[in-house]
C-alpha cells in the first residue's frame, strides 16, 4: 500500500470517529432535552391523605390517576377532593379520606357504618344519633375512634326514686341499683337499707326504695297511781266514808330508744326507768256503826214536834190534815221522791238491810231504800205521810229519785202504792 492509500484511511477513520462522538452527543443532548421538557411538561400536585401531606410532579390526566399511581385504591365510601375524574391542574391540591367501618352499639341493638370521620360525636352527628344529656357514651363524645372502631351508647331512661319520705322521678341507664346509687353519689347510713336487690338491673318500671332510719332517746315523766287504802271506823254510820288522806300520786321518769324510718316512729324500748317520786296511798275510814231506829221512839218524837207546833200555830184551812207521823218542821234538805213501800218477806228479800239492820226481828221500824248517791246510808229523814225513819237499805231499782219505805206487811205496802213525797234529810 502507498502512502497516499494509508493517509487515506487514517483519516477516513479519523472521520468516522467523528460522526460517531458527535452522533453520541446529539443523542445525548437530545435525550436530556428531552428529560427536560419532560419534566417541565408536569404539573406540581399535593396530596392530604390520612392525615399526612405529599408533594408531587405528575402527567396523570385525572385524580385518579394521580391516587392510583401513589397505589391509592379509592373505596366507595372514602372522600375525595376534588372528584376522581377532574382534571388534573398545576398547583392543584387533593384531598382523600379513606373510610372505616364503625360499630354503633345501641342498648341491645348494633349496626355499622363507614364514616370518613374520627371523633365520636362527629360519626354519632353524622349516623343521625340523638342524644340526652343523661345518656351514657363510650368512648367519650371528645375522643377519637380507635382501632376497635366501637361505640357503645346506653340509652336514659327515667325510673321511680323514693329516698326517704320523698318521691321523684330521675334519670339512670341500663346498670344495677347499687351502681346507680353509687355514680349518683347517694350516701346510705348504717342503718339505711335498699328495699329489694342492689344487684337488680333498671328499667323504666323500676321503684328503687331508700328506707332512711334513724335511733334516736325519748325521755319522759309518767304519773303513777296511788292504792286507795280501806280501814274500818265504828265511830261512822254503816255505808258511809271519810276521806283521812288524800292520796299524791307518783312521777316515774323514763328513757326511751326510738328507731324511727322514713321519719315514722316504728318501735319504741324501755332502756331506763327512774323513780322521781312514789305515790302516797289514799286513806279512807269506812263507818261500822249500825243505828236502829226505833219505833216508839219517832213516835215519840213525833208527838213532842207536833205538840211544840200546836203551841204556835195559827189556824188553818178546813182542807188543811195534821199528820200524825210528824211533820217535818226541822230544817234539812228538801227534796221531792216518787215513793214505794216494802216488806222483810218480799220475793227474793232477806230481812236484813244493806247496814245490818234486822228487819225480821224488828218489824215496825223505820227504815227506807235509798241511792246512797242522793242520800246517805245513815242518815235520819223525815218523810211526808210516813214520819221519821233512817235512810238504812237499798234495792236494785232504787236509783235516783226515788225511795222504797219499809211497813210491817204486804196489806201496808199495797195500800201505800206509789206517790209522790217530800222528803227532808235531816243529818
Amino acid at each position: 500500500m502507498t502512502k497516499r492509500n494509508m493517509g487515506n484511511g487514517f483519516f477516513q477513520s479519523l472521520g468516522l470517529k467523528k460522526v460517531a462522538a458527535i452522533t453520541a452527543m446529539l443523542a445525548i443532548f437530545v435525550t436530556v432535552l428531552s428529560l427536560v421538557v419532560y419534566e417541565g411538561t408536569k404539573k406540581n400536585v399535593t396530596i392530604e391523605a390520612d392525615g399526612k401531606t405529599m408533594e408531587l410532579k405528575t402527567h396523570a390526566k385525572t385524580v385518579e390517576d394521580v391516587l392510583a399511581k401513589r397505589d391509592i385504591e379509592i373505596g366507595s365510601h372514602d372522600t375525595i377532593s376534588p372528584s376522581a375524574e377532574t382534571s388534573i391542574k398545576d398547583g392543584m391540591a387533593i384531598d382523600w379520606k379513606q373510610a372505616k367501618p364503625v360499630a354503633i352499639n345501641m342498648n341491645d341493638d348494633s349496626t355499622t357504618i363507614w364514616t370518613t370521620e374520627s371523633s365520636v360525636q362527629d360519626i354519632l352527628t353524622e349516623a343521625g344519633v340523638e342524644l340526652s344529656d343523661h345518656d351514657s357514651v363510650e368512648p367519650s363524645l371528645d375522643s377519637k375512634v380507635g382501632d376497635q372502631s366501637e361505640i357503645t351508647i346506653d340509652k336514659a331512661f327515667e325510673f321511680t326514686l323514693k329516698d326517704g319520705s320523698k318521691s321523684k322521678k330521675v334519670w339512670a341507664t341500663s346498670t344495677t341499683v347499687a351502681d346507680f346509687l353509687k355514680n349518683e353519689n347517694i350516701q346510705l347510713s348504717k342503718l339505711d337499707r335498699i328495699e329489694g336487690d342492689k344487684d337488680q338491673v333498671l328499667s323504666p318500671e323500676s321503684v328503687v326504695s331508700i328506707v332512711r332510719v334513724e335511733k334516736v332517746s325519748d325521755v319522759v315523766e309518767e304519773t303513777t297511781n296511788f292504792d286507795v287504802k280501806k280501814r274500818t271506823d265504828d265511830s261512822l254510820l254503816k255505808g258511809r266514808e271519810k276521806v283521812v288522806r288524800e292520796g299524791e300520786k307518783g312521777k316515774v321518769r323514763k328513757r326511751f330508744e326510738i328507731v324511727k324510718e322514713n321519719g315514722k316512729e316504728v318501735s319504741r324500748k324501755l332502756i331506763r326507768e327512774h323513780v322521781v317520786a312514789h305515790p302516797k296511798n289514799k286513806v279512807v275510814s269506812v263507818g261500822s256503826k249500825v243505828v236502829l231506829a226505833d219505833a216508839s221512839a219517832a213516835t215519840k218524837k213525833t208527838a213532842k214536834t207536833a205538840k211544840t207546833a200546836a203551841k204556835g200555830a195559827v189556824k188553818t184551812s178546813a182542807s188543811t190534815k195534821s199528820v200524825s207521823r210528824g211533820n217535818g218542821n226541822e230544817p234539812g234538805k228538801v227534796m221531792y221522791m216518787n215513793a214505794t213501800a216494802y216488806t222483810a218477806h218480799c220475793t227474793g228479800c232477806s230481812g236484813i238491810t244493806a247496814t245490818g239492820i234486822n228487819l225480821n226481828a224488828n218489824p215496825n221500824l223505820k227504815v227506807i231504800a235509798v241511792d246512797p248517791g242522793v242520800i246517805p246510808l245513815g242518815s235520819k229523814v223525815w218523810v211526808e205521810g210516813y214520819g221519821y225513819a233512817v235512810a238504812g237499805d237499798t234495792g236494785g231499782a232504787i236509783k235516783g229519785n226515788r225511795i222504797d219505805l219499809h211497813v210491817p206487811n204486804d196489806a201496808a205496802a199495797r195500800k201505800f202504792g206509789r206517790r209522790s213525797v217530800k222528803v227532808k234529810v235531816l243529818n
